[in-house]
């Protein structure tokens, strides 16, 4: 830990100069992996934006559209990196006016080696190029992978250092996604390396859980992480989350129902619009980055039903920041409790068994600064008083989420 401070003093520096803060709620829009995988191209990009402007996202909170892995072309004469002409024939920049025109704003993706995850371009030794381009074209949001990068958290933290400052001083404000899931304890050293978002588990698949129980959250790479898994190991991260610097869970499954693709391999065959829900819920509950990436342009009632509900996302976008503590686990379920701005309390319920469970919850096992409170189901919009505890049937694998004022 010693080694770690010193290195972060002595690298960042610099780019603590330049720092502001970036990302104050949670980041919110449609990351392209898990529908199109390296398949991207420009006309892709434009139908998700015209669907996100005409179907609502947008007006929800959801404003980003992330290009991850695939666009890139290599390097011109002068290596500055291209798109793939055949993908993007218009080039990005144009790309990126149009997205802009929707209201929306445009993210990409490249990886800290000679290569990305895919197989294509990469930024390492280009950085500072990298950066300038990227902020010609008008990004406003970088996914930097870590794909065929070495296993120490010191290369790491230089790598993500250097691109930081890079961005810094590309002349624009890009926000900057730190991606090496989980491997190097992120979250103790991304924010102070310019990230304002870090992965936290293995690539998420469409699944409640992984079949084989990981003795290390290393394990999910070659199993599989679920949405169950993926909550354990961010249930005990709360401390390192807040503005400006937040820890990122992967994508929504919300919505894919079992498509093939990357969401699909290793055990993804989909999940149920209960467990689907719970994920929205419980990626609010902590303070999520929130990336859509189902077909936007066709989803069903209950997609939309989830992703659109403003009082589960307004618990996510939260002003103070908060990410959500598990108060207690027993048996099959757990209760996660966040604090909000107006000091109102967001509670979460959450039976993790194979069928439905009765909870009883005393509202002094919660930490609450009330006894006896006003409690909103934000799913079900239904108001109730609690005075003490309250008793809850809760289906498997359902999140419950109720937002408590005190009386």
């Amino acid at each position: 830990m010693k080694k770690l401070k010193t290195l972060l003093v002595l690298l960042l520096a610099g780019q603590l100069l330049h720092a502001q803060q970036k990302a104050p709620t949670p980041p919110m829009g449609y990351m392209t992996w898990n529908f199109y995988a390296d398949k991207i191209t420009e006309n892709d990009i434009r139908t998700i934006a015209d669907a996100m402007s005409a179907n609502g996202l947008l007006k929800a909170g959801f404003d980003y559209i992330f290009i991850d892995d695939g666009w890139q072309g290599g390097r011109d004469n002068k290596n500055n990196m291209v798109p793939d002409p055949k993908k993007f024939p218009s080039g990005m920049k144009a790309l990126c006016d149009y997205v802009h025109s929707k209201g929306l704003k445009l993210g990409i993706y490249s990886d800290a080696a000679q290569l990305t995850c895919a197989g294509y371009t990469a930024s390492l030794g280009f950085e500072e190029q990298d950066a300038k381009t990227f902020a010609g074209w008008g990004i406003d949001y970088l996914k930097y992978d870590y794909c065929d990068a070495p296993s120490d958290w010191q290369t790491a933290i230089q790598r993500y250092s250097k691109m930081a400052n890079a961005l810094a001083n590309s002349g624009r404000d890009i926000v900057f996604g730190i991606c090496e899931w989980g491997d190097r304890s992120p979250w103790l050293w991304s924010k102070k390396a310019g990230g304002q978002l870090w992965r936290i588990s293995a690539d998420i698949r469409d699944k409640w859980q992984s079949k084989v129980a990981p003795k290390k959250p290393a394990d999910l790479h070659h199993s599989g992480a679920g949405i169950l898994d993926i909550v354990d190991i961010n249930t005990s991260l709360h401390p390192y989350a807040g503005p400006g610097g937040w820890n990122d869970p992967d994508m929504l499954v919300v919505g894919l129902y079992g498509r093939k693709g990357p969401s699909g391999d290793l055990g993804g065959t989909g999940c149920t619009d209960t467990e689907y829900q719970s994920q929205m819920s419980l990626w609010c509950l902590m303070a999520s980055p929130l990336m859509v990436s189902c077909d936007v342009a066709n989803m069903n009632a209950n997609t939309r039903n989830i992703l659109f509900n403003k009082d589960i996302i307004a618990i996510d976008q939260d002003s103070l920041g908060v990410q959500a503590q598990c108060k207690f686990k027993k048996d099959d379920w757990q209760v996660f409790v966040k604090p909000l701005q107006n000091g109102d309390v967001a509670v979460g319920l959450l039976n993790r068994g194979g069928q439905s469970n009765t909870i009883t919850v005393a509202l002094s096992d919660l930490g609450l600064p009330f006894t006896a409170c006003q409690a909103t189901d934000v799913w079900s919009k239904a108001v109730t008083s609690w005075n003490k505890s309250v008793t809850l049937k809760v289906a498997s694998h359902e999140t419950k989420v109720f937002r408590l004022r005190n009386k």
